[in-house]
């Protein structure tokens, strides 16, 4: 009877551990390291401010749309159904996988690509369409960022937090619109 006992018990705290091992790995490379190394951590956007993005976006057939920090690529993908091409960047190597598995799974492999790499060094003057989930303390880098890079009428879209001297022409709860 000990011995079954133990056996269980054994199952049960491996059971645990692994549990426990997992949830401390996603929080580490989905919050942890992104956070320390590179300035933000992964948030989803909820579906209504998606909504709202896409909106502000007022997209036209023809148009390139880049989400800068794109976490699992809910917003490239969301992009790339309206018919434009929607390029995601992301420095966290395990969303850009999640993201390019639900590309692949939504069929859209000719509109939406995902990027694994940092938005800081990455050129935008090619888009039209410009969307990022920034964190306070980078907006202000941002701001200088899409002033510098941003092609002339460039609609740029920021979610929860808004640049601290450019106006936005809408502003809708906590999405804003600014045009370049």
């Amino acid at each position: 009877m000990n011995v079954v006992l133990n056996i269980i018990f054994s199952i049960f705290s491996f059971f645990w551990f692994v549990i426990f091992f997992y949830i401390f790995i996603s929080f580490i490379f989905k919050m942890l390291i992104p956070l320390v190394f590179w300035g933000a951590f992964y948030v989803q956007s909820q579906d209504n401010q998606v909504e709202k993005m896409i909106e502000f976006a007022e997209i036209k057939s023809q148009e390139k749309a880049v989400d800068l920090g794109a976490g699992d690529g809910k917003i490239v993908i969301a992009l790339a159904k309206k018919g434009i091409e929607a390029h995601g960047y992301e420095i966290n190597p395990i969303l850009v996988w999640k993201a390019r598995q639900k590309i692949n799974k939504a069929r859209l492999n000719k509109k939406a690509f995902m990027h694994w790499g940092n938005l800081w060094g990455k050129n935008i003057s090619d888009f039209d369409i410009i969307i990022i989930y920034g964190i306070s303390f980078a907006m202000e880098k941002l701001e200088k960022k899409f002033k510098k890079e941003a092609k002339k009428n460039a609609r740029i879209i920021c979610n929860q937090f808004c640049f601290p001297t450019w106006l936005p022409i809408k502003k809708d709860k906590k999405v804003y619109l600014y045009k370049k």
